[in-house]
């Protein structure tokens, strides 16, 4: 049997290259050879053990690559062409998406429900830091990179850039808010690039590495905080005469984030909060206004479909937003293990690392 290289989750703190068989090919899938992917803070997650899946998983979920084999019942496309497919792949079958929230499509056909349901690769089934991985329910998943498009612009698409937008989009933002966006890395930003995007007039990003403040200002932060170096709460009160922020976008999944964009929102504001977390949350008394502030707290999961990525790519193709110094390092799968100590463990200012097979 043909087989591959893949990264494999073995158990907290080891996630190690291995030969596995290349996937067999159902009447739906669709086979992707790998070129481009990437490791995610979630994969990170799943590393020290913080979030459940099963040793002997191939983890990742962030494919760029070229159509290697297609199931008979998938149509419109063509083996050779170059894809990207969401780190969310619905079904479209579940009452989840049909409800119009495909993010969360639990079980195949609806039988059951299980939050993050939509995220199978690197979850559920193998993923994609591999050689090859199979795409499931490829007809509603499969997204055409256009021409002149390179891996690396659109490497942010499937999930990075996806749910970035989503804190965005789901905090409601108007033409002239005022937007505060906790943690600048690779989600941070793209919900900073977002917010812009929606049309905020006044953006404050809030970060402790001064050089991802910089990079904020090139995704269109108009005020920077760092946070080692003054009261985040203050500043930003400071920042908006005192009258709170009209959306905060929280990127990290720590209390102390949360807490504090919770802090700085206006009363009517909405949090939109997008970190994994891995402890229990506590919500303040005062800043909620003991439940009477009419506040929103929404929670966005990556959007995927290849809706969704097709129109992802088309802002990075009409060049309303440049994401490409998110990219910072570069490594062969044969090293993914090197890349991983470089991630986790943030040394040497990475943002986002290039894994090329």
């Amino acid at each position: 049997m043909p087989s591959m290289r893949a990264a494999v989750f073995q158990g907290p703190g080891k996630i190690t290259l291995q030969e596995k068989p290349i996937p067999d090919v159902g009447p739906g899938d669709a086979l992707i050879r790998i070129t481009t992917t990437t490791i995610c803070g979630t994969d990170v997650h799943i590393l020290k053990g913080e979030y459940p899946v099963q040793p002997g998983l191939t983890i990742g979920h962030e494919p760029v690559g070229v159509i290697e084999k297609l199931g008979s019942n998938v149509t419109g496309y063509k083996e050779g062409q170059r894809v990207i497919a969401g780190a969310i792949c619905p079904s479209f079958y579940s009452y989840a998406c049909q409800d119009g929230c495909a993010s969360q499509d639990g079980q195949a056909h609806g039988h059951g429900y299980k939050p993050m349901g939509g995220w199978r690769f690197g979850n559920t089934i193998d993923g994609t830091q591999a050689e090859y991985v199979l795409v499931p329910d490829a007809q509603a998943n499969l997204a055409p990179i256009p021409d002149g498009l390179t891996d690396e612009q659109v490497l942010m698409c499937p999930d990075i850039m996806s749910t970035g937008f989503a804190g965005a989009e789901r905090a409601n933002i108007k033409i002239g808010d005022i937007v505060a966006v906790f943690a600048q890395g690779p989600i941070g930003l793209c919900a900073t690039a977002g917010a812009r995007l929606r049309g905020a007039s006044k953006i404050i990003v809030v970060d402790g590495i001064d050089e991802r403040l910089a990079i904020a200002r090139h995704m269109g932060a108009d005020e920077v905080v760092n946070f080692r170096k003054t009261d985040v709460v203050d500043e930003i009160l400071r920042l908006t005469g005192g009258r709170g922020v009209d959306a905060s976008i929280e990127a990290l999944g720590t209390q102390a984030t949360f807490e504090a964009a919770l802090r700085v929102l206006k009363p009517g504001g909405t949090l939109s909060s997008l970190g994994v977390y891995s402890t229990d949350l506590s919500i303040p008394l005062g800043p909620f206004a003991a439940g009477l502030g009419d506040h929103r707290i929404v929670t966005s999961l990556c959007p995927g479909g290849k809706e969704r990525m097709r129109r992802l790519m088309n802002v990075i193709e009409t060049q309303r937003v440049d994401l490409a110094p998110l990219v910072t390092h570069h490594y062969k799968l044969a090293d993914i293990e090197s890349a991983y100590d470089l991630f986790a463990n943030q040394r040497d200012g990475v943002l986002k690392v290039a894994i090329t097979p």
